[in-house]
């Protein structure tokens, strides 16, 4: 075996493995949402709505999404808080029967897809009036996810930064020149 023989077989050997571990984690997630989406499906029965239930896999989190009746708002709840219950308690099922942690993410009724959207296109506004004024600004408080949407926005804004400040649940976004 010569030496470049045995420098390219461990590169080959990394390669296959990280091939494996992306396979292994796109099963895994796979797996995740098809126990979310069972137990969604007993709990929209028991609770008699209707929806359709959507599995997909963004990045690295199992997405689960449900669509259907105009009875689904009342899952979202005032301004998502009923939508966050059920995805905390829907990862806590994934969690029981895999026994690992669950990044899983919940959408009812587009509510979370909306929200993103209003909340890219908020930072976005609000990054393009701090650059103009030279004057920062703060917003109202918002989750993590929330947060992340908000400082992705203003992140593709040249001359603009952004920070959280304070203490959950009143983390907020503020918005700074350069």
């Amino acid at each position: 075996m010569t030496d470049a023989e045995t420098t390219e077989r461990p590169a080959e050997a990394d390669a296959g493995t990280a091939e494996a571990k992306t396979g292994n984690l796109e099963d895994q997630l796979v797996a995740e949402g098809e126990i979310a989406g069972d137990y969604l499906e007993e709990l929209l029965d028991l609770l008699d709505f209707d929806g359709d239930i959507d599995l997909d896999v963004e990045g690295d989190r199992a997405v689960v999404s449900i669509d259907g009746g105009g009875d689904l708002n009342k899952l979202v709840g005032r301004k998502g808080e009923v939508l966050d219950a059920l995805q905390e308690l829907t990862r806590l099922a994934v969690h029981q029967k895999t026994g690992e942690r669950s990044r899983l993410m919940l959408d009812i009724a587009r509510w979370r897809r909306r929200r993103r959207d209003e909340l890219a296109a908020l930072g976005d506004k609000i990054a393009h009036r701090v650059l103009e004024s030279g004057q920062r600004e703060e917003l109202e408080p918002m989750t993590p996810f929330e947060r992340k949407i908000v400082h992705d926005a203003v992140s593709a804004v040249d001359g603009v930064r952004s920070e959280s400040e304070g203490a959950e649940p009143s983390r907020r976004v503020v918005v700074l020149p350069g």
